[in-house]
């Protein structure tokens, strides 16, 4: 039986590959909407490749989910994930058309999607140790802290060098290093079921009513996110910031998502769902600030609360509501949903972009507050079944 002292190492080193995955194609992704857009793409190419990248990895997992619960082979399957997610962003460079700059960002989502369900399950034994929420918490903050790292170098080198290639091949450094811890972390834990002893009193022949609900409540949320390379390509049409301020604006949304991932976590395993409902209160309000007003600065801090929550207690409540052999596939089928939901919402917002920011705005907010009505439910739901 491992302590609790080796469970969090464990978590701790798969936040040091999300840290440097992260930094790689965050890093990218700080530029792919700008690039896209000096490549000749419209907003509604770029909302529609943004979108259409998320809803083929997320659709992905779906398949991906089920297979881990099947084969059990979470850690061959994660590291495949992340050999594919982090390797096509240094490729990026290559890129000289709009078209094959898309690929390669479809490519990289594609990667992402296969190693995510099964990573999940993993992090979800080690979080069993230490708390669900402080632990998927913890990886959410040290994946963001690469996520502030990748793109401020890529500003750093796009600054020196003003070329975008160099800034995507410098990439490939932060990916090898993630893909060495991995390899390091798979060998000293090859057995991390071995944490969660406890078995949950769920029903492990179907997922319960709790999880379809709460799957349909944060597809609310998703399609009401705006994705950032909209949101970057945004910011290049206005004369307010240079190009090479965009990743750094990035970088604090993501220094944000860090703080806010650590502390909703430790909120959710103190006072439950309730602490998403208050990240959503509190974020709701990104979109006109960032598309209506000046204050594009104060609407990136709030877009950061809701990514830190988006990204960490999200996932957690999952394995709060359903028992570790169902996991995986419940990863998957929750993954297909959100990611269906955030590409329907990314190619309505570019196409509302091109015609009406006030009209975007709205349906953002709009969006993401139809999902708390649900998100209250699920808590009563869980306070009876308590």
């Amino acid at each position: 039986m491992f302590q609790k002292g080796s469970a969090l190492r464990f978590v701790v080193l798969l936040g040091v590959v999300s840290l440097c995955a992260d930094a790689t194609y965050e890093g990218a992704r700080s530029l792919t909407g700008v690039y896209l857009g000096v490549l000749g793409a419209s907003g509604t190419v770029v909302g529609l490749v943004a979108g259409l990248g998320e809803f083929i990895g997320y659709g992905l997992r779906l398949v991906i989910g089920y297979v881990s619960d099947r084969t059990r082979a979470y850690w061959r399957i994660t590291t495949l994930g992340y050999a594919i997610n982090t390797l096509a962003v240094p490729l990026m460079a290559l890129a000289h058309r709009w078209e094959v700059l898309a690929g390669f960002m479809i490519a990289e989502r594609t990667g992402k999607a296969i190693r995510t369900p099964p990573r999940d399950v993993l992090l979800s034994y080690g979080a069993h140790q230490v708390g669900r929420g402080v632990g998927f918490g913890l990886h959410e903050a040290m994946d963001q802290i690469g996520a502030v790292v990748g793109p401020l170098i890529v500003a750093g080198v796009f600054a020196l060098t003003q070329h975008y290639q160099w800034s995507f091949a410098v990439l490939a450094i932060p990916a090898l290093i993630g893909l060495v811890v991995l390899g390091v972390t798979q060998r000293r834990y090859p057995e991390p079921r071995d944490f969660e002893t406890v078995v949950q009193d769920l029903d492990t022949k179907r997922l319960p009513r709790l999880f379809w609900i709460y799957l349909l409540a944060v597809a609310f949320l998703g399609a009401g996110y705006v994705d950032f390379p909209l949101i970057a390509f945004h910011l290049q049409q206005g004369d307010s910031l240079q190009t090479s301020q965009i990743p750094l604006l990035y970088a604090l949304a993501m220094g944000v998502d860090a703080v806010a991932a650590l502390l909703f976590g430790y909120l959710l395993d103190r006072i439950g769902i309730m602490a998403l409902i208050l990240a959503v209160v509190l974020s709701v309000g990104f979109a006109p600030l960032v598309f209506l007003s000046s204050a594009v600065i104060w609407g990136m801090v709030l877009w950061g609360i809701g990514m830190g929550a988006q990204e960490s207690i999200v996932r957690a409540i999952v394995a709060n509501l359903v028992p570790p052999e169902r996991r995986g596939s419940a990863y998957g089928i929750f993954s297909t949903g959100y990611g269906l939901a955030w590409f329907l919402g990314s190619l309505l917002m570019g196409v509302l972009y091109d015609r009406s920011l006030g009209l975007l705005v709205l349906v953002s907010v709009v969006l993401q507050l139809l999902g708390l009505p649900l998100l209250l439910w699920i808590r009563q739901g869980a306070r009876h079944r308590a």
